[in-house]
């Protein structure tokens, strides 16, 4: 991804851009639900959605809908999308808890599209009448992410970038700044550069081997710290959207394409053995395995510094934070965006690094924050991984948010976050975090307009899905279905 932006943004400057990478080395490769601003990524390269879809054996996404996490039994989708409309420039879900209290009984779910639509398994790209019900959503991919680090390769390549393949075996320091000069490779070439980009994964080969940056653990809030995956045949219909379960000591992901079921079990090995989670994932797929599971450890957390001297980290290398709202990929985007807002002249000078170094930090603060509350957010008793949760010491940044939410309704907005307040409404509502008040300037609004504003609200949401094509469908529609695997399989 970082190859093949800078190429792409860079073109007609004196830059030359080198890939060093070994086929030797296989990637993490699970990271296959997207966010909807990977959807500005590929526009920004100029790729045609139709064959990255082909290519990668994509489908869309509307959503990911979290089974269990408040109580066992729960279920609700986190969209892309808002909920409503806004009533006298009063957000709807405000409205929403009034009536609630007035005795509604409607699932602030029925007045979303994407949700009403990816239930029914339907979709279709926003668009038409400004002012219509479906015109206001985002939808992201889900895509084989091995595929599409192929797709970038061939792009990068055709793009100018020069490719060397070699493991690193010695990295040269200038003696007085710090800064990484060369790397020396495993088949003796050398490596030259006055910017390196680190896309080494865990071990940060650079940022931590050889500059020493460090590593904030956050395992006192994410204590989950392993995974493991495994894809499976798909059976029913073709959903577009993610799903996240939650099991005795952490979660499974499900994440349906075009030719196969990505799964994964992400759990704390404090409250369960490597054995039992690979048996409890097993158990749970919903056809025949089809490779051997693979087994992930990893730490969660943040480099001190993402760009240190002459070193930017990317990726793996700059941090992880677990996939449950599927912010991987999207991190990876929001590292090379920065990186291109602040790309260095020879000069190096240390305010393009501090602000990087801040941007980034926020972004990995802000997400870590979204997930954790999923965790907090619970009223499970049947495990010791969710009753740790329910006695944590937050961070004072989710403990604001959630002191605001839970006081009449108000969503803290940031100016710099990747989650917007329709997330944060998602799961909080989801996860049965009902606030005491609502916000009273609802009080001036008849009831009965209310009661009758909600009911053609949620009759046109579901009139529009109810016209919204197949997913399969649309797919094969646009010109977006692989040649390589039925859209559709059998009920087994």
């Amino acid at each position: 991804m970082t190859a093949a932006a800078l190429a792409h943004k860079l073109r007609g400057l004196p830059v030359r851009i080198e890939l060093v990478e070994s086929e030797e080395i296989g990637t993490v490769g699970v990271g296959e639900a997207t966010l909807p601003l990977i959807r500005k990524f590929n526009e920004a390269l100029n790729i045609d959605e139709a064959t990255f879809m082909k290519e990668t054996e994509a489908t869309f996404k509307l959503g990911i809908e979290f089974c269990d996490w408040g109580r066992p039994g729960d279920r609700y989708i986190h969209p892309f999308g808002d909920y409503g409309r806004p009533v006298d420039n009063i957000p709807f879900y405000q409205a929403w808890l009034r009536l609630r209290q007035l005795g509604e009984t409607a699932r602030l779910d029925d007045y979303s599209y994407p949700i009403i639509a990816a239930e029914m398994g339907r979709f279709q790209r926003p668009g038409g009448d400004p002012d219509a019900i479906q015109a206001g959503f985002g939808y992201a991919y889900q895509f084989d992410s091995s595929r599409y680090a192929q797709f970038l390769r061939r792009y990068a390549e055709a793009s100018g970038v020069i490719r060397t393949e070699g493991k690193v075996a010695t990295t040269v320091c200038d003696p007085e700044t710090g800064f990484v000069r060369s790397l020396v490779l495993d088949n003796g070439k050398t490596a030259m550069a006055e910017l390196f980009v680190d896309c080494s994964g865990f071990r940060g080969v650079l940022i931590e081997q050889t500059l020493k940056t460090g590593y904030d653990d956050w395992s006192n809030w994410l204590p989950c710290n392993r995974a493991i995956a495994v894809p499976c045949e798909s059976r029913g219909p073709l959903m577009p959207f993610t799903r996240a379960t939650a099991r005795e000591a952490g979660w499974q992901w499900r994440i349906p394409l075009q030719h196969r079921v990505g799964n994964g079990h992400v759990y704390c090995s404090s409250f369960i053995s490597d054995d039992e989670a690979t048996t409890q994932l097993l158990g749970h797929l919903e056809g025949p395995a089809l490779a051997s599971p693979r087994q992930l450890f990893f730490t969660t957390g943040r480099r001190r510094k993402f760009w240190n001297r002459n070193v930017v980290a990317i990726g793996l290398a700059a941090g992880f934070l677990e996939p449950l709202e599927s912010t991987s990929i999207h991190l990876i985007q929001e590292g090379i965006t920065e990186l291109l807002q602040l790309f260095p002249d020879t000069g190096f000078h240390s305010a393009d690094a501090d602000e990087y170094n801040e941007r980034m930090g926020l972004a990995f603060e802000r997400v870590r924050d979204f997930l954790l509350l999923h965790y907090v957010a619970n009223q499970r008793d049947d495990g010791e991984l969710w009753l740790h949760f329910q006695n944590l010491a937050l961070p004072a940044s989710l403990e604001e948010k959630i002191s605001a939410w839970m006081t009449r309704g108000h969503i803290i907005k940031y100016e710099f976050g990747t989650f917007l307040p329709p997330s944060w409404l998602a799961v909080l509502l989801g996860q049965n975090l009902i606030p005491r008040g609502y916000d009273p300037r609802t009080l001036k609004i008849p009831e009965d307009r209310l009661r009758a504003e909600s009911r053609r609200l949620r009759e046109a949401v579901l009139a529009a899905a109810q016209r919204t094509p197949d997913h399969a469908a649309f797919l094969r529609q646009v010109g977006g279905a692989s040649h390589q695997a039925p859209l559709t399989a059998g009920v087994g």
